[in-house]
């Protein structure tokens, strides 16, 4: 084929010429270029569930994970303050992916060295963002990634041969979200929520058994750790007459969160008193308004709370989140994407009602979210109180034009102001 001709030939389906690519594949009267084809592989595998990983090289990573500080600009989307956390698991999630292309790689490398993962677990009170946290990781990872995320709760969980779910039916939620393909399973993230709730009800061991504490950590350790796994294919019980599908959990990455309600006693025990009997002074003082108490935590301190050593061992990376400030529940109220006044502004704006809220009015509903201590889920019950009766009077009516609530309004229980149309009767 002379220089002429090839340069008359164009892709099919980009219409790039020959020039402007290295590599192309001509039929009878068509013609598709190498960037085409690998496009065309990635959409028949994503409609099969099948999606692999690309290589390992740096320069594939997606360009919107080039570094942590890409998934840390997603998080601050969606959840206000928590910089450690944010830190935490976009470095967490950088490493997991990484490690996941390195260990993949097939090469004759003299060490060998196969990393490993670094499991991780969050501390912090209601509402002030664990879940939100791993709802919007998980909405990177699956849309970013292509890995499969998956979010469980321990607080249904038991020991194998109790009423309950065995902790086989979290690694059934990771093959569910990876669409069956248990090799992309093997390589997901998995969020266990209320993960304090496993704890056993003292520091010594019980008398009695405990299926629903240290048993579900028992069954645990390997599973956090890794190991081949056999869990039925749809979940539920296991019986010798089924079919088990293995799965290796060796690379899948856990984070673990809950609230760990009466840690900061036990880490102000410890830190407070350096010395015993009746002449002991405390050498540390420790303010009971100190917010940060939890950043001290020590492996210690789990271990008098309920979990075992072996299982805290698997969870080398512990990060806490604070209880939100005044300036944080006034974020929460309008900075994030799913903020709530921006909720109640797009249900109001279906019936061509806008609703607004004054500086005092935010400032005012912040106070009693602190208040409350129960966190952004406190806030929305607030929220939830003080607009039902409006909602329920307006909504409908076709002749309000404008709602404002003032701080009159929030702290009085005043009725706010509703501007209606001039021609309404």
């Amino acid at each position: 084929m002379t220089k002429k001709r090839q340069k008359d030939i164009a892709c099919s389906f980009c219409g790039k010429s020959h020039p402007e690519i290295h590599r192309m594949v001509a039929g009878p009267q068509v013609c598709i270029c190498e960037k085409c084809i690998v496009s065309c592989k990635k959409l028949l595998l994503n409609q099969q569930g099948k999606t692999v990983l690309s290589s390992s090289k740096m320069e594939d990573f997606p360009t919107a994970f080039s570094k942590p500080a890409d998934l840390r600009d997603v998080l601050d989307q969606y959840v206000v303050g928590q910089d450690r956390a944010k830190k935490a698991l976009s470095v967490a999630a950088y490493h997991h992916y990484k490690r996941l292309q390195e260990n993949d790689q097939k090469n004759s490398d003299k060490e060998n060295i196969q990393l490993q993962k670094s499991n991780v677990l969050l501390i912090g009170p209601t509402g002030t963002g664990k879940t939100l946290l791993a709802q919007a990781l998980s909405k990177f990872l699956a849309k970013v990634l292509d890995v499969p995320f998956a979010m469980t709760d321990a607080t249904t969980l038991t020991e194998a041969g109790y009423v309950g779910e065995d902790v086989d039916s979290i690694l059934v939620s990771l093959i569910a979200a990876a669409r069956g393909d248990v090799a992309r399973a093997q390589k997901g993230v998995v969020y266990i929520d209320e993960f304090d709730k496993i704890a056993r009800r003292g520091q010594n061991a019980s008398i009695t058994r405990d299926v629903s504490g240290e048993g579900v950590q028992q069954a645990l350790l390997k599973v956090l750790e890794g190991s081949l796994c056999h869990v039925p294919p749809r979940g539920g019980r296991k019986h010798p007459q089924q079919d088990f599908l293995q799965i290796d959990t060796s690379q899948i990455l856990f984070i673990c969160g809950g609230a760990f309600c009466g840690l900061e006693s036990i880490v102000r025990q410890r830190m407070g008193r350096n010395a015993m009997g009746f002449t002991a002074t405390k050498t540390t003082s420790i303010s009971s308004q100190d917010e940060n108490i939890a950043l001290s935590v020590q492996p210690q301190d789990l271990v008098k709370f309920g979990l075992i050593p072996e299982l805290i061992g698997r969870l080398p990376m512990i990060t806490t989140l604070n209880p939100l400030s005044e300036e944080d529940f006034l974020h929460v109220l309008t900075s994030p994407k799913n903020a709530l006044t921006k909720q109640y502004q797009a249900l109001f704006r279906v019936d061509g009602v806008d609703l607004r809220f004054t500086q005092g009015a935010l400032r005012a509903l912040a106070k009693q979210g602190v208040q409350s201590k129960m966190g952004a889920r406190g806030l929305r019950g607030t929220l939830e109180e003080i607009m039902f009766a409006v909602t329920y009077a307006v909504a409908g009516d076709g002749f309000v034009k404008e709602i404002v609530f003032t701080e009159q309004s929030i702290v009085q229980g005043r009725t706010p102001q509703i501007v209606r149309w001039e021609n309404a009767a």
